[in-house]
């Protein structure tokens, strides 16, 4: 389970997008323009083994949140229903290093 512990603050994220991993899932969190010209909390997640550049755009799903605390929280707790609903994926995330050569 990912906590809010283990993600920087939001002072962090006016600067820089934020990656992790957990349990075979990577993640990364950014602030985004939104439609109405504001930033929002863009957190997508990802299979492992490879890095949000190489992973091909359907291998990911990503969410926005609004740009505050609560948005973090947010983010979460939605990467933690990604971690529980699609745990089959990610279990078995480190088999595709087989997948490339």
């Amino acid at each position: 389970m990912i906590k809010r512990d283990d993600i920087l603050s939001m002072e962090y994220f006016k600067k820089t997008q934020y990656t992790g991993c957990h349990q075979g899932m990577r993640y990364r969190l950014e602030g985004i323009k939104g439609e109405d010209d504001g930033k929002v909390l863009r957190c997508t997640v990802w299979p492992e083994p490879f890095n949000f550049f190489t992973t091909p755009a359907e291998q990911k799903t990503a969410a926005d949140f609004t740009f505050d605390e609560d948005g973090i929280v947010d983010a979460i707790a939605w990467m933690n229903d990604r971690l529980f609903e699609d745990r089959d994926k990610w279990e078995h995330a480190k088999e595709n290093w087989d997948n490339y050569a």
